[in-house]
């Protein structure tokens, strides 16, 4: 059975898309730790970050390397931090995640962003995605 994330990549379920190349995704988290929180995944659905070969293990954080660097550029942070838990979803996903302070990372703080607000965020990730 498809996951979550490989519906969004199949555009059965909308996102608030921030970049793509041709094997990955990036989009906003709807339940975010901090503003600005973003998932990486490979459109190939995969359970496991191990089971990636290492040319999709090294490509996956070569693509999140170029989104954090756009995101550090949208949102005021003091660094972006990078988490690999994926125990909710069966498909590879990397959290970007600004951080102020520790307590961003935690998966304990949620921030509520409005659709209007996701948007035009997404929108402005993107802008400074290369």
């Amino acid at each position: 059975m498809a996951s979550i994330f490989t519906k969004i990549v199949a555009g059965e379920i909308p996102c608030y898309r921030v970049a793509e190349d041709e094997h990955h995704l990036a989009f906003l988290d709807i339940n975010p730790n901090a503003k600005g929180h973003t998932l990486c995944i490979p459109k190939k659905e995969t359970d496991k970050l191990f089971d990636l070969s290492e040319a999709e293990y090294t490509a996956l954080f070569a693509f999140s390397r170029r989104v954090a660097l756009a995101l550090e550029k949208a949102v005021a942070c003091k660094r972006v931090g990078l988490s690999v838990i994926g125990l909710e979803v069966p498909h590879v996903h990397v959290h970007l995640i600004p951080l102020q302070s520790m307590q961003d990372a935690t998966f304990g703080k949620k921030e509520k962003l409005s659709p209007e607000e996701l948007t035009a965020l997404a929108a402005e990730i993107n802008s400074h995605f290369t």
